[in-house]
């Protein structure tokens, strides 16, 4: 069955600012929680609000889901969907139920009948990457190639991304990466498990520390990237390179590079999605006895016809000279306006000219609407 929008599932609108959005979990959290409440898809309706806050509250996680929808995360994992169960909800739990009880709810919901993980801690994906390119007009619409710098998080290639060396089974867990406690609350005792404080959650610990990660199990590295840009792209258009974002933890897949992009104007074309407009600016000469003009393209250079009496704002359609689009390979049309250039000054032999083409009539029947109206109301 499809799921349901995450900001249907909180009852907020798409441009709900992160109060209306804890305000929003915290009711359905106090409504759906499986240990207070008595209806029967508690637990369903539960977990659905979890996983909608986890994406709406971060909020990269929800530029995501604003352009990609649920695809985005189904991409991450295997067509899994989004995997909350390392989400720590123990701040909002204890501000809805108290620290005690809120930190058990948090604990009991990611470890009890939720999916969530258990014993050592699980591989998880590295962080996604966003970073801006700017391209030149022509380079956006032919396509080209980039070299990208950028610094990413990679494993320690010193502790193999462990964090230390001397690896020896931690003696807070025993090796199992959670310790279990009990709980007494006002709605009985309860079993919670949690991640091991000693080794968080990897189940061992070391004799010392990585001098080279300090710990992390990651250092930050500076890369050079050849990218081929397709062609098509505009601004705001977010290229995906799979796996070139930060590395992942206890072996989990790196992240992804989205690029997203900036395109300058050009000097003579303007973009309207994937079609191109060139204003094409003729003498009073050129429209009144028509003329052909070579005008720039995309694709170089073409004769164009424009016929006698031609007006500013005419538009004249190439199809095909347009731009290419960057999902179907299908090209745009390019359309080149008229625009009728008046002479700010004339020479001697040019004001001559017209005064004697002033005397003949080149009245038209739209000059004789207006006479006849005033003749009519004076």
């Amino acid at each position: 069955m499809n799921k349901r929008d995450y900001y249907e599932v909180l009852g907020v609108s798409k441009d709900a600012d992160q109060n209306e959005i804890k305000s929003a979990f915290r009711k359905l959290a106090k409504k759906y929680h499986p240990d207070v409440s008595k209806e029967p898809d508690a637990q369903e309706k539960f977990k659905e609000a979890q996983e909608a806050y986890a994406v709406l509250s971060d909020e990269t996680k929800r530029k995501q889901y604003d352009q990609y929808g649920h695809a985005a995360f189904d991409q991450m994992n295997g067509g899994a969907g989004f995997d909350f169960s390392d989400f720590d909800f123990s701040d909002i739990f204890s501000e809805i139920f108290g620290d005690s009880f809120g930190g058990a709810f948090s604990r009991f919901s990611n470890f009890g009948n939720f999916g969530g993980r258990s014993g050592k801690a699980r591989p998880t994906r590295g962080s996604d990457r966003i970073m801006r390119v700017d391209l030149d007009f022509l380079e956006a619409v032919n396509g080209c190639k980039k070299n990208i710098n950028l610094d990413v998080y990679e494993e320690c290639d010193e502790c193999d991304g462990k964090g230390g060396k001397g690896e020896k089974t931690c003696p807070t867990c025993h090796g199992q990466g959670t310790v279990t406690s009990e709980q007494n609350t006002l709605f009985g005792t309860f079993m919670t498990r949690t991640t091991c404080h000693t080794c968080k959650g990897s189940g061992y610990t070391f004799d010392s520390t990585c001098s080279r990660c300090k710990g992390t199990g990651k250092v930050r590295e500076n890369k050079d990237l050849e990218v081929k840009i397709p062609a098509g792209v505009d601004t705001g258009t977010r290229l995906r390179l799979a796996g070139k974002g930060d590395s992942g933890s206890n072996g989990g897949p790196n992240g992804d590079l989205y690029l997203e992009f900036r395109v300058k104007e050009h000097p003579l074309f303007e973009r309207d999605g994937n079609d191109v407009y060139l204003e094409l600016p003729i003498t009073i000469t050129d429209a009144v006895l028509g003329c052909k003009k070579e005008i720039p393209t995309l694709y170089g250079n073409v004769k164009l016809s424009i016929d006698s009496g031609a007006q500013t704002g005419d538009k004249h359609r190439l199809k095909g000279k347009g731009i290419e689009d960057v999902r179907t390979g299908s090209k745009g049309n390019m359309y080149v306006v008229i625009n009728v250039v008046i002479p700010d000054k004339l020479d001697k032999k040019q004001k001559k000219l017209f005064e004697e083409l002033s005397e003949t009539d080149l009245k038209t029947s739209e000059f004789k609407k207006i006479e006849d109206y005033l003749k009519k109301n004076k």
